[in-house]
């Protein structure tokens, strides 16, 4: 994955919890971490409107697209390796769609990340989780009259599953800049 300085413009909406040579890989160990424990506690409702946010809040489109494909995989082998989905078409069929999701999700956030730069961060990474949440579930819903599940898009679960979004994207940005706090007191300490 190759590492581009992100654009000056874009600078104040984009967290930045590493020096910008690791970011990637931080990402990609956290949102993968994330996933996992997503995973395992949630099993079908991992938040990945929430991961896409903080991915496109992190890197570049390209990079956060990469790396939500990476926890996208790592949630399907968690999944069918260790929770044990059935190996049947609907399945997989519903694997590779919240994969697709998920990509929409991160591209919708990046979009509007892009779009919003002169709001404060804050306010615009819970914009930037509408677009994705909103771009995330009618990519899933699209799929219903194919493979079936509408009665998973009740009011009261989407709402359920957006708050648990909400929640995650909080916890991500928090552990975010408390990374970020904690490289810039080392590197204080380097120059001292």
């Amino acid at each position: 994955m190759a590492l581009t300085n992100l654009p000056p413009h874009s600078d104040h909406v984009r967290l930045h919890p590493v020096a910008p040579h690791g970011v990637a890989l931080f990402c990609l160990a956290l949102l993968t971490v994330s996933c996992a424990l997503a995973s395992f506690a949630l099993a079908c409702a991992t938040p990945f409107a929430a991961f896409a946010v903080v991915a496109a809040a992190a890197l570049s489109q390209r990079q956060a697209l990469l790396v939500v494909t990476a926890t996208w995989l790592a949630n399907q082998c968690i999944g069918f390796g260790a929770l044990h989905y059935p190996l049947d078409a609907g399945t997989i069929a519903w694997g590779l769609v919240i994969g697709a999701a998920a990509l929409v999700a991160t591209a919708a956030a990046s979009t509007m990340l892009r779009i919003l730069t002169q709001l404060r961060t804050p306010l615009t990474l819970a914009i930037a989780l509408v677009a994705a949440y909103a771009a995330y579930e009618l990519a899933l819903f699209a799929a219903t009259p194919f493979l079936g599940g509408q009665g998973a898009f009740t009011a009261a679960i989407v709402s359920r599953i957006g708050l648990t979004c909400a929640i995650w994207l909080a916890g991500l940005v928090a552990v975010c800049e408390v990374a970020r706090l904690i490289g810039s007191l080392g590197r204080g300490r380097a120059t001292a």
